[in-house]
């Protein structure tokens, strides 16, 4: 593996689930892999359990962690080829991105969607522009429409609580007073096409994901519906993909509650605004899932890691 890009640069999602879980057990076990090597974090947003989970993993496997907001502390990038840099960029991708390789054996990036230009989103300029221009491995922490570290937590969230041969899990819009990218629920939908699951999209009409990524998974627009039965409701917003980056409504009843969790489990990537995406009852609750997915990050982060020093 040469880079940690998307949920499909897994070889065997159960293969690497187990190794995670493995990892677990025993966090320092490949402490001696990593020693003498580098991990760079370059932020273009900010970060909570994303940054803490990697350099924790980082750490654990014997690595030296450097960690840059570039938002704030670096030059404002240029990535097109043949411009005229005469406005607000400083340096170009071509340098910056040889520069750090220079500096580290592996480089972790974060940059969200801008949600304004759509092709320019799915571009995904900055990770592909150091995927082009760097000579090491680029991990993604969060890009434009994927978010493979958090999939994969997710997986070993569900390998961990699954009790059933094939259980029914459910993806369930929320209503959030901001506009919110696709990553997370579009590496959550492509994660869950590799699992032997009965598997729904619940989302108000106009919300309805990228269909090249969706495929044959059905969607359901009565949230009531689709979560009855469910082992497994995860609950995430996000912005329209048809309208792009727009917030068609805010729908409050599409709140989860305890009465529509019933007996499933919920799950959800954190941050997460209480009583306006989940209510209390259900955040506080014994069937809340979110501080274990948080707590996995850390193995995510860590199979990636060692499977990228091992190759």
């Amino acid at each position: 593996m040469k880079h940690y890009l998307s949920i499909h640069d897994i070889d065997s999602l159960p293969d690497w689930v187990a190794e995670a879980r493995k990892l677990k057990e025993n966090p320092t076990a490949h402490k001696a892999l990593g020693s003498g090597r580098t991990i760079c974090l370059l932020f273009f947003n900010n970060s909570l359990r994303t940054r803490l989970s990697t350099q924790k993993a980082a750490l654990n496997l014997g690595m030296e962690v450097m960690v840059m907001n570039f938002g704030s502390e670096g030059w404002s990038l240029e990535y097109e080829d043949g411009t005229l840099m005469n406005q607000g960029t400083s340096e170009h991708i071509k340098e910056a991105a040889r520069v750090v390789s220079q500096y580290c054996d592996i480089v972790a990036i974060r940059a969200f969607a801008l949600l304004t230009d759509k092709e320019k989103d799915e571009a995904e300029v900055v990770l592909n522009g150091f995927k082009k221009y760097a000579s090491v491995p680029i991990v993604n922490m969060e890009g434009s429409v994927a978010h493979p570290l958090q999939a994969l937590a997710d997986a070993i969230t569900l390998g961990e609580q699954n009790t059933k041969t094939r259980p029914k899990v459910v993806l369930s819009w929320a209503p959030h007073p901001k506009a919110l990218p696709h990553a997370v629920a579009n590496s959550f939908v492509q994660m869950m096409q590799l699992q032997d699951a009965d598997f729904v999209i619940t989302n108000p009409k106009g919300y309805d994901l990228n269909p090249d990524i969706v495929n044959n998974v059905p969607i359901e627009h009565d949230q009531r519906k689709a979560c009855e039965d469910a082992d497994f409701i995860y609950v995430k917003n996000w912005s329209s993909y048809s309208d792009y980056g727009q917030v068609l409504h805010e729908d409050s009843d599409w709140m989860m509650t305890q009465e529509k969790l019933g007996k499933a489990q919920f799950m959800h990537c954190l941050p997460v605004r209480r009583n306006v995406v989940v209510e209390d009852a259900v955040l506080d609750g014994t069937q809340s899932l979110v501080i274990e997915q948080a707590n996995n990050r850390t193995y995510a982060a860590q199979v990636v890691l060692k499977k990228l020093l091992e190759s």
